[in-house]
């Protein structure tokens, strides 16, 4: 298999995702989960993914479609695609699964994939992140990262 295939190989729709989540619990991984947009990838995404990463042995990255981007943002965005922001997200070493979702918020897809540690940014408190309760109420953990000053799509795309 090529590094490509094997890349292209961590984008899962919700019934392949649900197979390989069921794997992961029976292996006893701890699952993380966060979501976002990721329009254009950037320092501070890299290093809010790795400290994600670094709360559980699997990382799966819930992914805007492009519908829902532009519904969340405005015209003019998303600027790449959902397909090539998708692949450059597998592309990453600490990414174990992306899956996109259509509807404005996560919450259902949060409620598929049950994860251990559900992880949002600086910008939102416990209280608004969208799913918390769902992980709470399986014992699981909530944690926001800071956010890196400095680094947002927004800012770039202002530049």
């Amino acid at each position: 298999m090529t590094t490509l295939e094997v890349t292209k190989n961590k984008i899962f729709d919700r019934a392949l995702l649900g197979n390989r989540v069921a794997m992961w619990r029976f292996l006893n991984n701890k699952i993380v989960f966060t979501n976002g947009c990721f329009d254009i990838l950037h320092r501070g995404h890299i290093e809010y993914l790795s400290q994600a990463r670094d709360k559980g042995a699997v990382l799966i990255i819930g992914l805007n479609s492009d519908a829902s981007v532009k519904r969340i943002k405005g015209e003019g965005r998303p600027v790449q695609d959902e397909m090539t922001r998708a692949l450059v997200l597998a592309s990453l070493r600490i990414v174990d699964a992306v899956v996109l979702f259509d509807e404005d918020t996560p919450y259902e897809l949060i409620k598929f994939v049950q994860p251990d540690v559900l992880v949002k940014g600086g910008d939102y408190t416990e209280e608004t992140i969208v799913g918390a309760d769902i992980v709470k109420a399986n014992g699981g953990e909530v944690a926001i990262i800071p956010l890196v000053e400095g680094y947002s799509t927004s800012a770039i795309l202002k530049a």
